[in-house]
């Protein structure tokens, strides 16, 4: 279609992401469960998630008392908001059930599990984060599982052209 001859119409502009993924957790992680949790966020932290504005890399649940706190989640700024406002990787309380937050402490007292964020997206109006019970993985795991990937992408290569 040609923009020239209507120019009431807009651009078509290219729509944000509807989830920020952590593409390095189920490298490095096996995860074991997951669970949806809501997060505490201020209003330029919203806008800048809803943007895609957002990194998951190295970052990790951490109970502080009796909450649960997502930490070193980087968010980049909103680029309206005041700068004295802004702290990026400011730790965040996840908003969970007391059942909830009773049975993830135990789960996180066995040796070698940790909570991860595995990604960030809207639920309605609402920004949830999916949260991943994981143990890690060692580094001969992590080649096995690139070697079992790289030989399911090369025998589904060898089908498509076998059929042609």
């Amino acid at each position: 279609m040609n923009l020239a001859l209507y120019p009431f119409m807009k651009k078509p502009t290219a729509s944000p992401p509807s989830e920020i993924v952590n593409k390095s957790a189920r490298h490095d992680y096996t995860v074991l469960d997951t669970i949806e949790a809501g997060i505490q966020l201020k209003g330029w932290e919203v806008k800048s998630l809803r943007l895609g504005r957002a990194s998951l890399k190295d970052s990790h649940v951490r109970f502080i008392g009796t909450e649960a706190n997502l930490v070193n989640m980087h968010i980049t700024p909103y680029q309206f908001t005041r700068n004295e406002e802004i702290e990026e990787t400011r730790s965040r309380k996840l908003l969970l059930h007391k059942k909830q937050l009773l049975d993830l402490s135990m789960s996180l007292k066995q040796k070698g599990l940790t909570l991860i964020p595995l990604k960030i997206y809207l639920k309605g109006r609402h920004l949830k984060v999916l949260l991943g019970l994981a143990r890690g993985k060692r580094v001969y795991e992590k080649r096995e599982a690139i070697k079992a990937r790289d030989q399911a992408r090369d025998a589904a290569h060898e089908l498509k052209w076998h059929d042609r």
